[in-house]
């Protein structure tokens, strides 16, 4: 049964919010109408929602989460547009209070917090245990929140130091041919991790805590026999290592630290043969106090909408062949 036309209006008091809120050649109201199959119109300063009545709801839902975001963040992007329409689609519009609080402010006055339930969760997480692993694909905001969070317990003298390794996989053997020292040789694979550090504390401050060893960006390998005591400590691109670098980087951690491990299961450049720590890790430890899993998807993307597309059409190409895959390795 078709529901009967309805039509519910919004008040516009603020004229250049008014525009944040429409965005570029109103491009936000016409990604509203287009999820919700309405017809939003503008004038004598109301905005009127009208079509089928649960439509109308959802995109009034839609329409108030945005002019929240405007209050708390001053911006709209096209991705807040997106997600508040899924938010509302599965129910969950109450809990976007949720995503208001602000994680650091970045050197060049950028305000960093979480921007899906998803990575809500794995701040919370980071906040409540000492070792927490965040595994997801592409785009999910692991490292990066993870650095963010790093630099707001070294701000708040929370810890004494940040340390921020990877494992130099795609090296292998071929460290040696390449020119340079050792950290010459081992900087273009750490390049990800230092520009997230200039983008949060600007280059100057890192540099600068750089000289003074309270910030250490290095391969995973520089981790072996050391005890890491008031630290904390983010370990990216989990997933190529082996089960035994992974025993031995957790066992690193000392008195007062935290431990946060980054990894996508779908990106593992381990050569043939070779078992992905990251994948064995979660059925050891599991059940331990002090240690969480935080499993980020899809919904968690805050890059282009595209990837969230095409990791969905990845996940479904790989679940049908399956089988074939398996007989090949």
């Amino acid at each position: 049964m078709v529901n009967d036309t309805s039509e519910e209006s919004v008040v516009l008091a603020d004229i250049d919010k008014t525009r944040m809120l429409f965005g570029d050649y109103d491009q936000n109201l016409i990604l509203i109408q287009d999820e919700f199959d309405v017809d939003i119109i503008i004038r004598d300063g109301k905005l009127r929602i009208i079509g089928e009545k649960d439509n109308v709801s959802m995109a009034l839902k839609v329409i108030k989460i945005l002019m929240n975001k405007l209050d708390t963040e001053g911006v709209i992007s096209s991705h807040t547009v997106d997600y508040a329409m899924r938010m509302v689609r599965d129910g969950d519009e109450k809990k976007t209070d949720k995503l208001n609080g602000v994680i650091i402010t970045t050197a060049r006055g950028k305000v960093i917090r979480a921007k899906t339930l998803g990575q809500r969760k794995y701040i919370e997480a980071i906040d409540k245990n000492e070792v927490v692993f965040a595994i997801g694909p592409a785009g999910t905001g692991k490292t990066y929140l993870a650095m963010a969070m790093a630099i707001k317990a070294f701000k708040n003298k929370e810890v004494n130091r940040i340390i921020l390794t990877r494992p130099a996989v795609e090296a292998g053997e071929k460290l040696g041919f390449l020119p340079g020292d050792l950290q010459d040789k081992v900087d273009p694979y750490l390049r990800p991790l230092y520009d997230a550090l200039y983008d949060i504390m600007g280059a100057e401050n890192f540099q600068r805590n750089m000289e003074k060893g309270l910030i250490e960006v290095a391969p995973l390998a520089y981790m072996r026999g050391r005890t890491l005591d008031d630290s904390f400590i983010i370990l990216d691109e989990a997933q190529n290592t082996t089960p035994e670098q992974m025993k031995m980087f957790l066992t690193r951690l000392g008195f007062g630290s935290k431990a946060i491990i980054t990894g996508d299961v779908t990106q593992i450049d381990l050569p043939k043969g070779k078992f992905s720590g990251l994948k064995q890790v979660e059925e050891i430890l599991k059940d331990i106090k002090g240690i969480e899993f935080v499993h980020l998807g899809e919904k968690d993307v805050v890059r282009h909408k595209l990837v969230q597309y095409i990791i969905k059409a990845y996940e479904r190409y790989e679940e049908e062949n399956k089988d074939e895959s398996n007989f090949f390795d």
